[in-house]
């Protein structure tokens, strides 16, 4: 079983390099949609994820349909968008014997809303005041998937850490 953080079009270079930092941190697969608003060899991107590139496994696809047909079983493929009433951390993601895929519009405009009334059994929503449009990409990222590696018991992660020199009992 493996997650995957699925950004439609980002615009940002800052939020894509926190969230590949996430995925490395998370042992997440990332899928960036094009068009992307922004060079992949960008500086601001590239600082953003600093020296973790190297651990992050990248898919890049042309568009949604590239994306949706690379996707073995859409079961379970969420799309998280504030038009939903479906709450993420209600949803079930312990099945490990299946891919969990996670699905992020861009900054400005989120999925295509044709595309999220076609699959409204799929929709999730971080809940949130009306006092803003949407929380940032990438912290929405970061909620999404730590339920879910919660729910899956942090399999794969290290669940503490020790000084190199003074080991705790």
């Amino acid at each position: 079983m493996t997650n995957h953080i699925a950004l439609y079009e980002p615009l940002m270079p800052a939020n894509t390099g926190n969230i590949a930092r996430t995925c490395a941190g998370t042992n997440t697969k990332l899928h960036l949609i094009r068009p992307l608003g922004f060079s992949t060899d960008d500086a601001h991107m590239k600082r953003a994820g600093l020296d973790y590139w190297d651990k992050v496994d990248i898919t890049y696809h042309d568009d949604l349909d590239d994306f949706l047909n690379s996707i073995p079983d859409d079961k379970y493929l969420y799309l998280i968008t504030k038009f939903s009433n479906k709450v993420y951390s209600d949803q079930d993601f312990t099945d490990t014997s299946a891919d969990h895929y996670f699905l992020f519009g861009k900054e400005t405009t989120g999925l295509p809303e044709d595309f999220m009334r076609q699959n409204p059994e799929k929709c999730l929503r971080i809940p949130m005041s009306d006092n803003i449009r949407a929380l940032n990409l990438s912290n929405s990222v970061a909620l999404v998937i730590y339920e879910a590696v919660r729910q899956q018991k942090f399999a794969g992660l290290e669940l503490s850490h020790h000084y190199q020199h003074d080991k705790l009992d």
